[in-house]
């Protein structure tokens, strides 16, 4: 929104400017006042408004106090839901608690769930280390297949995005594994990745699921006070 001098009402002036207006109809009717009195009218604010504080004028008839519920509704509009709540983690049937409660006793049972591993995928992602999760899955999914060129492409697929040094995504394995994988792929089987998905299983089974299963997401989804941990124990005994 804008205000030109053409546009003023009688009374108005712009933010900055005295107290006479220098050009346009205002200004003529200005100067035959002047003419027929040799005293000066000066323009008068209206005490109770301030300057808008879109256009910079006194003349609007939006005030400041609407431009400021305008900004405070901006300010205030909805909020993202928590993504630590099932409802948002989880997509068609619910997991119920004590199927959740059972991913914080066992790995395996956390990994056989497709409902744990999303919520455990969710959390390598907030550590940087989803790739491991992701490349496990993809070895899973070349087991099922059967056919031959299907099973190459995605060998081929699996080592470029998860094996590669030049790889962004490249999982940590060593060399002995590293060896054994590139030794398969002259003749890609659906169990080509077998020793490096085990060695990554292992991985995240040791070094990411201690974490997960004590981190407050975890807990949150488990419905887990604070001071017990994940497989039932608090962690300090209460004095007698």
């Amino acid at each position: 929104m804008s205000c030109s001098v053409d546009g003023l009402p009688a009374g108005c002036r712009l933010r900055g400017m005295g107290s006479t207006v220098q050009s346009g109809p205002l200004n003529s009717s200005l100067s035959g006042a002047q003419e027929s009195s040799n005293n000066v009218v000066p323009l008068q604010r209206a005490p109770s408004q301030k300057p808008c504080c879109f256009c910079w004028c006194c003349c609007c008839s939006c005030s400041w106090a609407k431009c400021l519920a305008i900004k405070n509704a901006e300010d205030n509009g909805p909020t993202k839901k928590d993504q630590a709540s099932s409802d948002t983690l989880f997509d068609g049937e619910q997991p119920t608690l004590e199927e959740i409660r059972s991913w914080g006793k066992s790995f395996d049972k956390l990994m056989r769930s497709p409902s744990g591993r999303k919520a455990f995928r969710e959390f390598l992602r907030c550590e940087y280390s989803e790739e491991n999760i992701l490349f496990w899955l993809a070895c899973e999914e070349l087991k099922k297949e059967t056919n031959p060129e299907a099973i190459e492409e995605k060998a081929r697929f699996i080592y470029e995005d998860y094996i590669s040094i030049l790889s962004p995504k490249e999982v940590s394995l060593d060399s002995r594994v590293r060896e054994i994988v590139n030794r398969n792929m002259v003749e890609p089987t659906p169990h080509t990745f077998d020793e490096a998905q085990l060695q990554i299983y292992t991985l995240m089974h040791r070094d990411s699921y201690p974490r997960f299963i004590n981190s407050p997401q975890f807990k949150t989804l488990a419905q887990i006070p604070e001071g017990v941990s994940a497989s039932g124990s608090t962690a300090e005994s209460p004095s007698n």
